[in-house]
């Protein structure tokens, strides 16, 4: 054997094992999610002490776990998750025998239930899940899991059409789309136009022709994934080591400054709608009593960057600002090979005025794009 021959088995192995260890997480996952689902229905179904709970099932199970994963908003997913795809039931019985031999039972006895008539409800929970396959207008099962991430899933929960469901499974599946990509095609009403189109194939050759690709990576770095693993964000969540670096020395940077900034969080996590987003760096300012956001982005200029940073500013003025703050303020840092940029962004029509009052207490552009620039030329060599 001669060296290339070895590093290139080594190469193929270490991939093929990482790829199936990124699919074995996502599978984990998306089945711990759907029983879980399954679990809350059963219990709304047949709980003997359902009514205790009512309409704040959710919100009493959430205040138990107090855990991310398990937040109010991720149990109401779960429990839609199993609404949506009552076909991985079939699924279960073959996963748990094959990763836990016969120990998906005791997945079920989890329920707790114990007495005669919880006993026939166990039972009929087993034969429901291990009946055959009737779902013959959907994916095979094995195929969806393997594919799709949780996270493209729950982008499908809200389609109610099963059709227009399964045709965006098996378009996200065909082009190996990226969940940005799914989003932005359910955005523009692919579904829709293809029906309309007097050639379907053609606009799916061009769609997927243009389309983001993703890969199982993109999995790893999903806020599910983190909650699932008990990962925090911040340690995950950056592209590049660059970007993380240039992030922890910026933070420093500014605490040094002497500005009034005390610092808060950093890949501070914020849900807008069903969606999980990460603010760079978050501090608030004693001078100025308000919360001061801060987005860097390694490359280049994007105006999607600047309405990404307003919508964060604009988000913590409606549901984190006190009555006695100032409107948040947001900055844009970006930076490439050839120049650096900085932005501010304001939660307040009236803009000009207090960016020019903020711009007062707050670092110079011209400050703030020497440091960038310095930073990204000793890290850069």
């Amino acid at each position: 054997m001669k060296f290339n021959e070895l590093k290139e088995g080594i190469q193929k192995l270490s991939d093929s094992l990482r790829q199936n260890a990124m699919v074995a997480v996502n599978t984990n996952l998306t089945v711990r999610n759907w029983l879980i689902g399954f679990y809350i229905v059963e219990f709304e179904q047949n709980g003997e002490d359902r009514a205790k709970y009512g309409t704040k099932l959710l919100q009493n199970l959430a205040d138990e776990f107090n855990e991310d994963g398990l937040s109010y908003r991720n149990l109401k997913l779960y429990r839609q998750f199993y609404d949506c795809y009552p076909q991985i039931g079939t699924f279960i019985p073959k996963f748990f025998q094959k990763h836990f031999g016969e120990i998906w039972q005791s997945a079920i006895a989890k329920l707790q239930l114990t007495d005669s008539k919880s006993s026939e409800i166990r039972q009929s929970v087993i034969a429901q899940l291990e009946k055959p396959n009737q779902f013959d207008n959907a994916l095979p099962v094995e195929k969806l899991l393997q594919n799709l991430s949780y996270t493209h899933l729950t982008l499908l929960f809200p389609i109610e059409d099963p059709i227009k469901r399964l045709f965006y499974e098996i378009e996200c599946i065909k082009g190996t789309w990226s969940v940005r990509e799914l989003k932005r095609q359910i955005d523009s009403l692919y579904f829709e136009r293809s029906g309309m189109s007097q050639n379907p194939a053609l606009l799916s050759k061009l769609v997927q022709e243009n389309s983001e690709f993703g890969n199982m990576l993109d999995t790893i770095k999903s806020p599910f994934t983190f909650e699932f693993l008990g990962l925090r964000a911040k340690d995950v969540v950056y592209e590049t080591d660059l970007e993380k670096a240039l992030i922890e020395h910026l933070e420093d940077f500014l605490m040094e400054l002497g500005y009034g900034f005390c610092f808060e969080a950093r890949q501070k996590r914020i849900i807008i709608g069903n969606e999980y987003y990460f603010c760079d760096l978050v501090f608030y300012h004693r001078v100025l009593k308000c919360h001061v956001l801060i987005e860097l982005k390694v490359g280049s200029f994007s105006h999607e960057h600047i309405g990404q940073l307003k919508t964060y500013v604009n988000y913590y003025r409606k549901e984190i600002m006190r009555s006695d703050d100032n409107p948040p303020v947001g900055i844009l840092l970006v930076t490439n090979k050839n120049n650096a940029l900085v932005e501010y962004a304001v939660a307040d029509n009236d803009t000009d005025i207090f960016v020019s009052k903020y711009i007062l207490e707050l670092p110079a552009k011209e400050q703030l794009i020497h440091f960038v620039n310095e930073e990204f030329s000793k890290m850069s060599k």
